[in-house]
Formats: C-alpha cells, structure tokens, sequence
C-alpha cells in the first residue's frame, strides 16, 4: 500500500486522483481487450492475415496509450494547458500536411504515414483543441476585456475547415457538439448556442447538397431502399440475435460477415455474444465516466479546470454515444470508434491522452495551490 504520509510524486499522486475514474477507465480497456479478441479473428482471416493480427496490435496500441494516460494525469493544469498548445500546432501541421501527402480512403485523406505508423491527426487534435477552448472561455469570464471568445471561434473555424477538407464530417460534428456545449457551460447567450446550431445544420444541409457520400449515407438512414445497408442491418439483427444473455463467447455470427466488427461495429459483436445485459453495462460505464468526471469538474472552483475538464468528459460521452447509437441504427453511419473498445492505434492513444488530462484536471488539490495558479493568471499570459 502506498502511505498518505510519504512525500512522494507517486504517493501525492495516488491520493489526489479521483480513484474510482480511474478504474472505470481501466475497467473498459479490460473490455476492449475481451471484445478484440471476440471481434477481430474473423476480420483478420478473411483478409488473408493470422487470426490474432488485430487482436495482438490493439493489445500494443493499449500500452503505450496506457503509458500516456498515467503520465499525462500525474500533470498540474498548467502544464496541461502548455502540453496541449505544443500538441494542437502540432495535429494541426498533420492536419495540413495529410490533406497534401495523406493516403486516400472511400474519398478521404485522414490517414498519414509517419516514420512506418500511420496516424490521424483529427484524433490528436480534438481533445487539446477542447483544452484550449477552455482555456479561452474561462479567460474571456475572467477577463471580459480580452478577445478569448472571437480567438475560441477561431481555433473552431480552423479546425472545422482542415477537417471538412478531408473530407471528416463525423470528426466535424463532433467538433462542432462539444465547442457548443463548452460555450454554454461558459455562461455564453443561449440565442449563441442555438445560433450554432442552426450554422450546423445548414453546414449539414450543405454537405448533403455537394458531398455524394455524406447524402448517400442520410438517404440510406432516411430509406433504408435507396442503397447498401448490409453492414447497419446486420449490426441491428445482432441485438435480436444476442437477446438478453448473448450467444456466447465466440457463437456469434455477424463478425464472420461485417468487415467493420472490429472498429465501427464491435458494440453489435457484444450484443450477439454476450447480451444486451453487457451492452448495458458498457453504457453504465461510459455514462458513470462522464458523470463522475462532470461531478468533479463543478466541485473545483479553478473555471479553466471545470470548463476542460466537462469539454474533455462530453467529448468522450458523446463520441460514445455516436458510436452505439449508429450500431442500433438511430442516427446515420458516421464511422466513429468506441473508446478504447473499438480497434485503432491513433484513437486508444489520443483517448488516452484526453482521459489523462481529465484525470489530472480533476485530482483533488490544495487550495492554496489553486489561489497561486489564478495570481499566475492574473500576471497575465499563457501560464
């Protein structure tokens, strides 16, 4: 046992962080380790690859994401507001160099090779873009006389503009969810929000206008006749299929014929093997992580950490939430991982790095320690 007594990184650490998020979060790596190895044979043998390909990376995807989500929690929230800066330039300098050099996929370019890995930058850049919003809503309440909101429309507009020139208008969406509902718990006009909102839906109308895959995917929602719904309709028979209990581990059928079980699909795998009561479970996980991660953002009275830490918990639940809600067929497809459940290098790594800054932004911490950080604020700066 680690003693509240020692005076040590490790020992403060540990009785700072919010323990029982932290395990939660373990809680659905465990599950996604369980669920890669029910989903992903299939998908490896029909594409002429050994059975346990996918399931062997995504348990390497998992360690140094492990890695990165311990490290980046033990941070204070400065350092968290200086990481993601550096970090954000950097995805959106991907971002840029994958729109010229990317590899091309069904029409997009979000894939970019570095040094033998590929990578996506849209992954890296939506939990530090979230940070940084943050940090400029919490300065523009603080300081009504600096332009922090015109800079937070800023940093939205870049970002939505690099990603529907991917095109990514699921990444774009999301986007698009979580800066609205930062700049409501910010205190901002709700005549804003809905401002917001209705620029959405007419960034949406438009992209159905000119964007062939995005209205070939809303016609296909809308009348499931008009095209290919093979993969949503199987995903949708498997709920039936799995009933309240499942199949059984490994007795399910869709993964055999869904070439996405093992990403966009793995929810529907979970149904059909072990029942809706898991999928259940799953849901109660994801819903106690963004709860509990919410709670400890309103118990801190430092706006920065609140406003990051509630951006950080939306961002995972309603990326969450997308994912299960395509797999029973409530809202369009829109190719969006579950965390840490679904298969994916640059997803598992970059949720890792987004739950290990609301880990350290929610650690309990002295208020002394919070009273020094707003006078470094007040001397003004990026501190």
């Amino acid at each position: 046992m680690i003693s509240r007594e020692q005076r040590t990184p490790l020992s403060e650490w540990w009785w700072t962080v919010d323990r029982p998020l932290l395990g939660a979060i373990v809680a659905l790596m465990l599950g996604g380790i369980i669920l890669s190895l029910a989903a992903s044979p299939p998908v490896a043998a029909r594409i002429g690859l050994e059975p346990f390909h996918f399931f062997n990376k995504h348990v390497v995807f998992l360690l140094p994401a492990l890695v990165v989500m311990l490290a980046v929690s033990f941070l204070s929230p400065r350092q968290v507001r200086r990481l993601a800066l550096v970090v954000f330039v950097a995805s959106l300098v991907l971002l840029v160099m994958t729109l010229m050099f990317g590899m091309e996929v069904k029409g997009s370019r979000r894939w970019i090779t570095i040094l033998g890995i590929s990578v996506q930058p849209s992954e890296i850049a939506k939990p530090t873009f979230v940070v940084l919003v943050a940090w400029l809503f919490a300065e523009s309440a603080r300081r009504p006389e600096m332009p922090a909101n015109l800079l937070a429309l800023t940093l939205l507009l870049t970002l939505v503009v690099l990603l529907v020139l991917a095109p990514d208008f699921g990444q774009t969406m999301l986007v698009l969810m979580v800066w609205g509902a930062l700049f409501f718990i910010a205190g901002m006009r709700i005549v804003w929000v809905f401002g917001l909102a209705g620029a959405g839906a007419l960034g949406l109308f438009a992209a159905y206008l000119t964007v062939p895959h995005v209205a070939g995917r809303i016609r296909r929602f809308l009348d499931p006749a008009s095209g290919d719904t093979f993969q949503v309709d199987m995903a949708t028979e498997s709920f039936t299929h799995g009933g309240w209990f499942g199949q059984g581990p490994g007795e399910g059928t869709v993964k055999r014929i869904l070439p996405d079980s093992h990403t966009d699909f793995v929810f529907a795998v979970a149904a059909e093997e072990f029942g809706i009561v898991v999928c259940l479970a799953l849901l109660a996980l994801f819903a106690f992580i963004v709860i509990r991660a919410l709670s400890r953002a309103y118990a801190t009275e430092d706006l920065f950490a609140r406003f990051a830490a509630s951006g950080l918990a939306i961002l995972f639940g309603v990326q969450a939430a997308i994912n299960m809600a395509v797999n029973l067929h409530l809202i369009p497809a829109k190719g969006m991982t579950l965390p840490f459940i679904s298969y994916g290098g640059s997803s598992m790594v970059s949720l890792a790095f987004g739950v290990g800054m609301l880990l350290a932004l929610t650690r309990q911490r002295p208020k002394t320690e919070l009273e020094s950080l707003g006078e470094a604020r007040t001397a003004g700066g990026f501190a």
